[in-house]
């Protein structure tokens, strides 16, 4: 009797306490931006006090730039250990070391003597480069299980608004802040924003990371003979890597999906390289001016795309999907490579809130697209990302700034960018061809073999049946 009574019975507080459930969720995980995106104020007002800093210890242009390959390159190897760092351990723990990390190191240069500065900006460089890469793949790796497969979008949204406002604010005050105050002073509030994200990763629970290996090791006993030594496999970051590679090229289209990400990434390099030298064409007594103001209009872009985001997955239930990935490269990409040919400012202004705008959206599709994988693949999926995206960034700013002594960053950005376009094709009329074939497989006499392919691809690229709209949106359309 109570079998039968107990479903209707339950049902309508089982449905209050799952809203409950999920109001508290969402009000910790916006705690939870709050302090990432006062983290990433304090991260963009490095990079310009930094930078500053560093060619005024040492007088050498070349200086900067070694500073940022150091950078770069950490952030690259971090990319290739996260994963297994978050079969290990919670991404709580790897979220609160990466900010004590980052604070610490800070302590360390406005603390070193003259001596030894050369030294401690190489250590941050690296401590600055690692921690931040370890931070973004734990927190977009764990945000399904922090708020639920249903709102990952919401989330991503959430996420990428609170850092967009934070690199708008982070870039305008640098200059000011280093002006009136100095560098100890700017260096003590950059490490202050550290402290104060640690601080708020500390008092909240904070789910993802060290749980996905309980799944590793139920994947592993479902399998063939060998379970014992598959789950011990499992166990071993250096032995998921590969696993990762490998996932990444079996799920149709999201191998390309990460590869177009680093194009992506090396079209950046060149608008941010080209952008110093175009406004200073425009005004030489005062280029500054016009660099400030596209980042500002494209952050307001980039903003008003992520509210649009949000109120389309909570009316709708959906994602934008992987076609808004493709969609969107190519809309930004195309913007950008306007916004160095010459238009009146005000059409220029125009374009970078485009450009803003398609770059939010692709942010969203593409952290959402990836965390529809299995929670044991998504953190080396997310940290081979962050690689492609370090390798594509920091070959482009080689690149970037040789081809820069030679032709107009017209030329340069079009060239680049229109690399990322050319992929995005590819990409979309992959997307499509899928789309097409994948009725004909349980149709034909391959049948048992497309619902086999089927349920692999499910398995990798995301679970319709849990809800996983972005997923199934490679595949069904």
């Amino acid at each position: 009797m109570g079998s039968a009574d107990g479903p209707t019975a339950d049902e309508p507080e089982g449905g209050s306490r799952k809203t409950r459930d999920t109001a508290v969720s969402e009000r910790r995980f916006r705690f939870l931006v709050a302090g990432y995106a006062v983290s990433s104020y304090g991260t963009f007002l490095n990079m310009v006090a930094l930078n500053l800093f560093v060619y005024e210890t040492t007088g050498r242009a070349l200086a900067m730039g070694l500073f940022m390959a150091v950078r770069l390159a950490s952030g690259f190897v971090a990319g290739l250990v996260v994963g297994g760092l978050l079969a290990r351990f919670s991404a709580k723990s790897i979220m609160l070391w990466a900010n004590v990390g980052q604070g610490a190191v800070m302590l360390v240069l406005i603390l070193a003597p003259e001596s030894l500065v050369t030294g401690a900006l190489m250590a941050v460089s690296v401590v600055i480069g690692a921690c931040g890469t370890l931070f973004m793949v734990a927190l977009r790796s764990s945000i399904p299980e922090m708020v639920g497969e249903d709102r990952r979008a919401w989330a991503n949204s959430l996420s990428i608004t609170g850092r967009s406002m934070a690199m708008v604010a982070g870039f305008a005050s640098a200059g000011v802040v280093v002006s009136l105050v100095g560098y100890t002073a700017a260096f003590l509030l950059d490490m202050a924003t550290f402290v104060i994200c640690a601080v708020t990763v500390a008092l909240l629970p904070i789910a993802g990371g060290k749980g996905a290996g309980s799944e590793a090791g139920a994947a592993g006993a479902s399998g063939a003979s060998g379970a014992g030594k598959g789950g011990k496999e499992a166990k071993s970051g250096p032995r998921w890597r590969p696993v990762a590679f490998l996932a990444l090229a079996a799920a149709p289209g999201l191998g390309l999906m990460v590869a177009l990400r680093g194009v992506d990434a090396f079209g950046s390099s060149s608008h941010n390289a080209a952008l110093p030298i175009y406004s200073t064409s425009l005004d030489a007594s005062n280029p500054a001016v016009f660099v400030s103001a596209f980042w500002c209009v494209w952050a307001l872009g980039n903003i008003g795309a992520q509210q649009v985001i949000q109120r389309y997955t909570q009316r709708t239930g959906k994602t934008v999907g992987a076609l808004g990935f493709g969609y969107g490269t190519v809309v930004m990409s195309a913007a950008f490579i306007a916004a160095f040919a010459g238009f009146p400012l005000a059409v220029t202004a125009v374009i970078a809130l485009i450009a803003g705008a398609a770059d939010g959206l692709t942010e969203v599709a593409y952290t959402s697209h990836l965390q529809t994988l299995p929670a044991t693949l998504r953190g080396h999926a997310f940290g081979l990302s962050a690689t492609f995206e370090n390798l594509g960034f920091g070959v482009g700013m080689i690149l970037v700034a040789a081809a820069l002594d030679r032709f107009s960053p017209l030329a340069v950005v079009g060239w680049s960018h229109g690399a990322a376009i050319v992929v995005a094709v590819v990409f979309l009329l992959r997307v499509a061809a899928l789309r097409r074939a994948e009725p004909a497989g349980p149709m034909g006499p391959g049948g048992g073999a497309g619902r086999a392919g089927l349920r692999k691809e499910e398995a990798v690229e995301g679970r319709p049946d849990r809800g996983d709209r972005d997923g199934a949106e490679v595949s069904r359309g």
